[in-house]
């Protein structure tokens, strides 16, 4: 009878040892799924790299929350000259489209790098000079 009291209460340890191990894992995993704190950039422009080669810069607020924005949009436009065929990058303020689109809402899945732009970079110049700074 004592024989089967402690092989009883042997497994009831494992069961409870066991339970616990589960709890732990579960706890851990919840842990990466939960959204992190937005990143806080040095910089006020950010370089957005999407997964489908587009690249925005601006403002990126909410990164690494499961809603981040990009305000103040640019991009790069590649015009060709017909009669010199040299090319010219222009960076250009969206929002004179068509459909006047305002903020980027992006997807964070989609968001491939993001880095920020020098302030003494080109592409911080050509922002304060469209913004008459």
């Amino acid at each position: 009878m004592m024989r089967n009291q402690q092989g009883s209460a042997a497994v009831q340890v494992v069961w409870v040892l066991t339970g616990i191990v589960v709890m732990v894992v579960a706890l851990l995993l919840l842990k990466d799924l939960r959204p992190g704190s937005p990143v806080v950039f040095k910089t006020p422009y950010q370089a957005v790299l999407l997964t489908n080669g587009s690249a925005y810069f601006g403002k990126l607020d909410g990164y690494g929350t499961p809603r981040p924005v990009l305000k103040e949009v640019y991009y790069i436009v590649s015009q060709t000259n017909p009669e010199t065929k040299q090319t010219n990058n222009v960076l250009v303020r969206r929002g004179k489209e068509l459909h006047e689109p305002g903020d980027m809402h992006l997807n964070p899945n989609q968001i491939l790098c993001v880095e920020d732009v020098g302030p003494n970079s080109k592409v911080a110049q050509l922002i304060a000079q469209q913004q008459g700074h």
